[in-house]
């Protein structure tokens, strides 16, 4: 059975942490000191957050597979999809070592499709290719947002007579 994963980068981790685990009721499943998990059967998401310089907001959206297989169906769909999608093997990252397949939906949200093999103590490794780059976790995307564009957040309320997802 597939999950739904859900990954924003923030600002203050303890403060989301206290946030997130009010809303979901719960504790996060894993805490580091750049991150937190929830493993979440209701909504069924495997929810995260770290706090490692990152823009804050969205920063990768994906399905977690609990099988080789699962993983091999799914980037079959993706590959019909997008041909250039990134395969990463027994990768580190966000405390986890996984195979996985990236794709950036048309709008440029990254999507991430993983199998979890086993976690690990650190965050990420340092790319072999390039030592000095930060390790982990997502290719490079950029979400495309229109100023004119009307938002339904209450924090920012949408233009008078526009209409609210």
């Amino acid at each position: 059975m597939k999950r739904l994963h859900v990954h924003i980068s923030v600002d203050n981790l303890a403060d989301s942490i206290k946030f997130y685990s009010g809303m979901f009721a719960t504790e996060p499943t894993v805490v580091k000191p750049d991150y937190a998990k929830w493993m979440l059967d209701d909504p069924r998401v495997n929810f995260a957050i770290s706090q490692r310089g990152a823009d804050i907001g969205l920063n990768h959206l994906g399905i977690q597979v609990e099988s080789a297989t699962e993983l091999s169906e799914m980037q079959s769909r993706l590959a019909s999809l997008q041909p250039d999608l990134e395969k990463e093997e027994s990768v580190a990252c966000c405390y986890a070592k996984s195979d996985k397949y990236w794709v950036n939906d048309p709008s440029g949200i990254a999507w991430e499709t993983f199998h979890t093999l086993d976690t690990i103590p650190v965050f990420g490794e340092p790319d072999k290719t390039n030592p000095e780059t930060e390790a982990c976790c997502i290719p490079l995307a950029k979400v495309k947002v229109k100023a004119e564009s009307p938002c339904c957040v209450p924090a920012s309320p949408a233009k008078e007579g526009s209409s609210c997802c």
